[in-house]
């Protein structure tokens, strides 16, 4: 059996944006920030010099960044948007009624969206709940706060993004 519990799905144009992105922050970006750093470092007294701190704080975000993509990428599930078959699945765009609420959102990765829709894991309480649901049932989740939360799903489309 395969264990499932870090992939992400994303879709191939998905999974290339972020190939991209990786390698331009391990490359020219990464380069740029070095050479921000030595440029600074020359300057003398690091204690109080705001271009080395701040360069040395771009740093570390980006380094944060490289991780998040590398981990992401080596646990990607990359495929076609999934089948429009009315079955809640990992790249979904679902309309639900959330305690009694509508809600619109992906169901995902937020990696994989294009900002313009919230997004919910499928390892989330909601997205565990509602995921092989097809539109029309009615479901339950239990919330942080220990609520029991009804969903009931209204339409379930491949995200296209």
């Amino acid at each position: 059996m395969t264990d499932t519990s870090s992939e992400t799905f994303l879709t191939q144009d998905a999974f290339e944006r972020l190939q991209q992105e990786l390698s331009h922050r391990t490359g020219e970006y990464r380069t740029d920030i070095v050479k921000k750093i030595e440029a600074a470092r020359e300057e003398g007294d690091l204690k109080e010099n705001g271009g080395y701190h701040a360069a040395k704080e771009e740093q570390g975000k980006n380094e944060a960044r490289v991780r998040q993509l590398t981990q992401l990428l080596q646990h990607a599930k990359v495929g076609d948007a999934p089948a429009d078959d009315g079955v809640v699945e990992p790249g979904m765009v679902v309309t639900a009624l959330v305690a009694g609420e509508e809600e619109t959102f992906l169901l995902g990765s937020r990696e994989g969206s294009d900002g313009s829709l919230t997004v919910y894991s499928e390892k989330s309480p909601l997205g565990t709940a509602i995921t092989g649901h097809k539109v029309g049932d009615t479901t339950t989740y239990e919330a942080p706060n220990g609520r029991s939360i009804e969903v009931t799903i209204r339409e379930a489309k491949p995200y296209t993004g």
